[in-house]
């Protein structure tokens, strides 16, 4: 696997993936499905294989899914009264 591939992923991860009270951001959105295919897309325009982003992350869907969950967890425990 190619570092540049780990690089880009973790970019676009960064950028890409929102909590859902974050809305607001443009561009934020929670439909793993569009997630899945802009991630594709996107990789393929800086020249990075969908099957490159598959041998860095398994199952493209599953992992933008698991960082939904995570941050949307995160979000709600940031926002919770203490």
């Amino acid at each position: 696997m190619s570092e540049s591939a780990r690089e880009f992923i973790d970019f676009w991860v960064e950028n890409s993936i929102h909590a859902v009270e974050q809305y607001q951001t443009a561009g934020a959105s929670q439909d793993v499905a569009e997630l899945t295919r802009r991630l594709v897309e996107v990789a393929k325009g800086q020249g990075i294989s969908e099957t490159d982003v598959r041998a860095e992350i398994g199952d493209i869907a599953a992992y933008i899914e698991e960082l939904l969950r995570a941050v949307n967890k995160a979000e709600s425990e940031r926002r919770r009264p203490t």
